[in-house]
């Protein structure tokens, strides 16, 4: 008990030193920017494929986890935007998509450099077009994901016309989908985590980082549908039209401070060469003025 009191103490202390708090802002900013992008990426190329619904099924798959007060919204504008926008722009714009969408690969590449004490030697160019890899294989990925959920109803339909004791297992699709989201979850933090910051890592030394995240992650949710549930007027009242931006922001900051203390979980427990001890307020009023 000691020992973890110790390394998640520690691992909080250097999150504070490290300008956690100011780094989780600035990713969850980044991934509210880069939202909207990616999904018109995701609609360009769905183009290609013949389907302009495979982008709303993987919307509503990546948010599955989300509380239902942050992601209904997010989903019904993600869906007025992929139907509104011209064919043309969407294809045009999904250009620039890529690119703002690379930002918030980025946003995550300086919050777990910050947590692993590295530093990043490569140019930013390499950086940058590693960002943009990351989006176009995560798209390509998440729709053909999609695509298996678009045609899962439909074989399981024809199914029941040559199966019928099946019919008591369609309800089990809901659960089905809060699953693979929650595996699309898993493989995109391991991958995260191993390759995306300076330097390599074992899976051992992500491992315990990736656990908490995912548990304080389904605490959060938790707290935060219910804390909405009975308090979202407060965000209606002091931000108006803009309520429901705020109330994503505001998931996403707590979302984005989680994973960065994910990262300090891990350097915590498996130290890096260079990882100084955190000073904790208390110690710094011990200390004499110099």
């Amino acid at each position: 008990m000691r020992r973890a009191f110790t390394v998640v103490s520690d691992a909080f202390w250097h999150f504070s030193s490290d300008d956690g708090w100011a780094i989780a802002s600035h990713i969850a900013l980044s991934i509210l920017m880069a939202l909207f992008p990616f999904f018109i990426l995701l609609t360009s190329l769905a183009g290609f494929f013949g389907s302009n619904t495979l982008a709303d099924e993987v919307a509503e798959l990546l948010l599955a986890a989300w509380p239902v007060e942050v992601a209904d919204p997010i989903i019904r504008e993600i869906h007025n935007v992929l139907t509104t926008t011209h064919t043309g722009v969407v294809t045009i714009g999904a250009v620039l998509a890529v690119f703002f969408a690379s930002s918030g690969v980025e946003s995550l590449r300086i919050g777990l450099n910050r947590a692993y004490s590295v530093t990043e030697t490569r140019h930013w160019i390499v950086l940058r077009l590693e960002a943009i890899l990351y989006v176009l294989v995560a798209a390509i990925g998440l729709l053909a994901l999609g695509f298996c959920i678009v045609l899962g109803p439909l074989i399981f339909r024809t199914a029941l016309l040559h199966m019928p004791w099946l019919e008591p297992l369609e309800g089990t699709f809901t659960i089905a989908r809060i699953a693979i989201a929650t595996v699309v979850l898993i493989v995109a933090l391991i991958v995260i985590h191993k390759w995306l910051p300076a330097g390599r890592r074992r899976f051992v030394e992500i491992a315990p980082g990736i656990a908490a995240t995912l548990v304080l992650w389904l605490a959060a949710g938790l707290a935060f549908g219910r804390y909405l549930a009975g308090y979202a007027w407060t965000y209606v009242s002091t931000y108006a039209g803009l309520a429901s931006a705020m109330i994503a922001l505001v998931f996403l900051y707590w979302t984005a401070s989680i994973f960065i203390y994910g990262g300090e979980l891990n350097a915590a427990i498996f130290p890096p060469k260079g990882r100084d001890a955190p000073v904790a307020p208390a110690d710094h009023a011990s200390r004499p003025a110099s």
